[in-house]
């Protein structure tokens, strides 16, 4: 990715911080009220307030000086999303079964992390690009596999099984992880008022998620 910087915001700000996934859905009326809806976006993408972090005038700083690193909307960063970090649920320690990520063929020894969302009616699966070093856990139908087995990306989500240890033609593939969001700035200008800062006033520092074929 780039212009991108494998180094996290400040968690300790991040994770009091306010946002969610937004999506873009064309809703046409037609007529006796019906309405026809598109979907533009394939995938969701993630915006944050990391203001509502902030509650003393060394976080001020701290980001300020996070900011100007990344010469603001220049170069992306990784997220720590409170709500949605995990493999598993959020208090939860991930499992190497928490998510099947794909089915081996034999052959294929490169799989793509990713991590899937309700299951009824219409499963979203969403790549996951930036897990967090150290933290990924395989299984192979079921049972888990040792790091000798595989090594993992961590700048792209990627885990690559070794010679000899390539997943069967059938076999289910998962994985348990914790996570980042990619991210930037959505902002060039940094606005902080001092005196609104002492009566209450949060500023105001949206970060958006970077997701290319959005």
């Amino acid at each position: 990715m780039n212009g991108f910087h494998e180094i996290t915001f400040p968690t300790d700000i991040s994770l009091s911080c306010k946002g969610g996934p937004q999506r873009l859905t064309d809703v046409v009326t037609l007529g006796f009220g019906r309405e026809e809806r598109n979907q533009k976006w394939f995938h969701s993408r993630r915006r944050y307030d990391a203001g509502y972090g902030i509650k003393t005038l060394q976080a001020i700083a701290q980001v300020t000086e996070f900011f100007e690193e990344r010469r603001g909307m220049l170069h992306g960063f990784r997220w720590r999303d409170r709500m949605d970090h995990r493999s598993c649920l959020p208090n939860a320690t991930p499992s190497a079964t928490d998510q099947p990520i794909a089915i081996g063929d034999g052959t294929t020894a490169v799989f793509q992390l990713i991590k899937k969302y309700g299951s009824a009616y219409a499963p979203y699966k969403r790549d996951i690009s930036k897990p967090v070093a150290g933290s990924v856990r395989v299984a192979i139908n079921g049972a888990e596999v040792s790091t000798n087995f595989y090594t993992v990306n961590s700048s792209t989500g990627q885990v690559t099984f070794l010679a000899g240890h390539v997943p069967a033609a059938g076999a289910v593939i998962s994985a348990g992880y914790l996570f980042d969001v990619p991210v930037r700035f959505d902002a060039d200008y940094l606005e902080i008022d001092m005196a609104g800062f002492e009566a209450g006033d949060i500023p105001k520092i949206p970060v958006i998620e970077i997701l290319e074929g959005v």
